[in-house]
């Protein structure tokens, strides 16, 4: 078995691989322009397929590349578009068993690994709603919304990957070819199962942050009416003393204690009665 593991699509290699094990031109094509679908294709004696490893970049980017593969009888040919360390590293891994397997049993152990690079993907994702769940709660801000809202764009990202993902692992299950023996098809079962829990789990922290976003608004609505409660409890409070100030304003003729020497003290401690009346209606009926 043959294992020819090339980290540039735009090596020369490929060509020679090409015109070696008649790779249709299209697949190579395929391999060299990148960002494709994840993909499983049949050629005339080898199996075409298109994985999306993933991984969290330091910035909390998702930063999904393609892995391409070439199963033959006796070959497999691996195309790293992009850089993902910790797929690169799996590979560098793998080559110390590669000898020692089926060209099948390695396409699976590299798939294998590709889908297992998507759980550390979500946990990060659970990590960061977590840390959203708690903002939104204690301290609404418009930079917590911005995180609502790059999860979220990683999560559609992330989800678009897995989706495509099992469905490849759903064409392998019913594939009918000999390039995959029979005893590896409960090990491709497996691999739809992971593919499967792991969109549940995506499907899941979407649901966790819509909430979050419904949290998030709540509390920015709370707070403004917090905010008009007290300025029309204030207002409310000095509307006594604002009409009473009027009245002995304008100098009009005929009002109680104009003419009385202690006229400003009255006019004072009516504003004052009147605030504190006022206050024990309020208090009564519970607004404050």
């Amino acid at each position: 078995m043959e294992w020819h593991d090339l980290r540039d699509p735009n090596d020369r290699e490929l060509d020679a691989l090409a015109e070696r094990f008649h790779l249709h031109p299209l697949h190579v094509e395929d391999c060299r322009h990148g960002h494709q679908r994840a993909k499983m294709e049949e050629g005339a004696d080898y199996l075409f397929v298109v994985l999306k490893p993933v991984h969290m970049t330091d910035d909390g980017e998702v930063d999904i590349t393609d892995l391409d593969l070439f199963l033959g009888r006796d070959y497999l040919i691996t195309v790293q578009e992009g850089h993902c360390p910790t797929v690169r590293a799996y590979l560098d891994q793998l080559h110390s068993t590669a000898n020692t397997a089926r060209a099948d049993q390695l396409f699976y152990k590299v798939s294998d690994g590709v889908v297992d690079g998507y759980s550390p993907a979500l946990d990060w994702f659970n990590d960061a709603i977590d840390q959203i769940e708690d903002a939104v709660i204690e301290k609404p801000s418009p930079s917590t919304l911005q995180r609502v809202f790059s999860a979220k764009r990683g999560l559609i990202e992330l989800r678009r990957a897995l989706s495509n993902m099992r469905d490849v692992a759903g064409q392998l299950q019913r594939l009918e070819t000999g390039l995959i023996q029979h005893d590896l098809l409960p090990f491709l079962r497996d691999l739809y199962d992971h593919l499967a829990r792991n969109l549940d789990m995506v499907e899941m922290q979407r649901d966790l942050l819509s909430g979050a976003m419904d949290v998030y608004l709540s509390s920015v609505a709370n707070r403004t009416n917090q905010v008009m409660k007290v300025l029309t409890v204030l207002g409310t409070i000095a509307l006594p003393s604002i009409v009473i100030s009027g009245l002995y304003g304008m100098n009009i003729k005929g009002l109680p204690w104009i003419d009385s020497p202690y006229s400003s003290e009255i006019v004072i401690g009516l504003m004052a009665v009147t605030t504190a009346a006022l206050l024990a209606v309020l208090k009564k009926f519970d607004w404050f």
